[in-house]
């Protein structure tokens, strides 16, 4: 599903070379739930804006499905973004000035879809994820477990078969974290392939694979006790 070969990012300050990743080799198969977990400056962050094809590499290599993404422009990126990811940030990233149904069907419109088919897509997953009675709720008319399961059926619409999630639980309680875990572990077995960025020990302790990033190298791969 995703290859990376000695992926490095420089980052140019003035006289001084910033290096974000340093290069990193890792092969994801698809079906895979994984963490990649790492102190705040570690590289996490730019790993996973690579994986995302939110950026780009200063060297190495990205395949995503045998594809090679990592030398093709933005205008390329932005349609294997729409068609192959589905992003899950930390401050899930909804219009407020849209209703949950809506802001579902933002993504559809950009990939050219009707009307018809882009509601139809979206009462679907709204209702996978258990908000079939909150369609026409605004943001701040939702709690914000609501609100991160509003952002997973946006990310789910198009049906990308990789979801990346930031941070899903970093800003919600307890019971709604574990409510995102779950959603997000059912959708992995139903075959989606599901990478979390995460600090969180517990939120690693419950994927198979944990990914662990230290100065911007992969210094640990495997499974944690």
């Amino acid at each position: 599903m995703i290859k990376l070969k000695n992926i490095s990012k420089y980052y140019q300050t003035g006289s001084i070379t910033i290096t974000a990743l340093d290069r990193v080799t890792l092969d994801i198969s698809a079906g895979e739930m994984l963490a990649i977990i790492g102190p705040s400056g570690s590289g996490k962050s730019t790993l996973m804006n690579m994986l995302g094809c939110l950026d780009v590499p200063s060297e190495g290599q990205y395949h995503l499905e045998g594809k090679e993404v990592s030398k093709l422009q933005e205008d390329d990126l932005a349609e294997i973004r729409n068609q192959k990811i589905g992003f899950v940030f930390q401050n899930f990233n909804l219009l407020n000035s849209l209703t949950a149904l809506e802001n579902v069907e933002l993504p559809l419109i950009y990939r050219g879809l009707g009307a018809g088919e882009r509601r139809k897509m979206s009462l679907q997953v709204l209702g996978m994820v258990g908000l079939s009675d909150r369609l026409h709720h605004k943001p701040a008319e939702l709690s914000g477990g609501q609100q991160q399961r509003v952002a997973i059926a946006r990310a789910l619409a198009g049906n990308p078969p990789v979801i990346l999630a930031d941070e899903p639980t970093g800003n919600l309680d307890s019971r709604s974290g574990e409510e995102v875990m779950e959603i997000l572990k059912e959708l992995n077995r139903k075959g989606k392939t599901i990478i979390l960025i995460t600090h969180d020990p517990e939120i690693a302790k419950q994927v198979r694979r944990v990914i662990r990033i230290q100065d911007g190298q992969i210094v640990f791969s495997g499974e944690v006790a």
